[in-house]
């Protein structure tokens, strides 16, 4: 999605996914939304509430609980200070991310189809022989960014 507004199916998506659960798909919760969209990775609270500079923290904070609650919003906690958000898998694509544990940054990456392909099988059947169902997987490869590297 990137830079982009989002589509009105992801609003419909998400409209009705709050709707399962009871919820309704406030102007803040719709802000937070675009907001996750336009940044197009991971961001951090701060970082939204730059993106959005109308969004008050607070709220946002709510809005992203309710989000993350219903499986709308994916919250990332791997290095730094603060948590990372996303839109869930099922809104924009399957993807991995490299981690970089110097400064933190994370940048989402997706593999060629034949390799996760070749994931799913292997992850099926480790998963299998020890009578675990497996859903979904998530993969993150931690190390030093370009800027980070000596």
């Amino acid at each position: 999605m990137g830079a982009d507004l989002p589509d009105i199916d992801l609003h419909r998506s998400i409209a009705a996914r709050l709707a399962e659960h009871g919820q309704h798909y406030t102007a803040n919760r719709r802000a937070v939304v675009d907001a996750l969209a336009r940044a197009g990775a991971p961001i951090t609270l701060p970082d939204l509430l730059a993106v959005d500079e109308s969004l008050a923290q607070s709220s946002a904070y709510r809005s992203l609980s309710v989000l993350i609650d219903v499986g709308v919003v994916r919250r990332l906690v791997h290095v730094g200070d603060h948590a990372l958000f996303e839109l869930a898998e099922h809104l924009t694509e399957h993807h991995h991310h490299l981690i970089c544990e110097s400064c933190g940054t994370v940048v989402d990456v997706t593999l060629p189809d034949r390799v996760e392909a070749a994931m799913d099988r292997t992850f099926d059947e480790v998963a299998t022989a020890l009578g675990f169902a497996p859903l979904h997987h998530a993969v993150d490869i931690y190390g030093t960014c370009a800027t980070c590297t000596p």
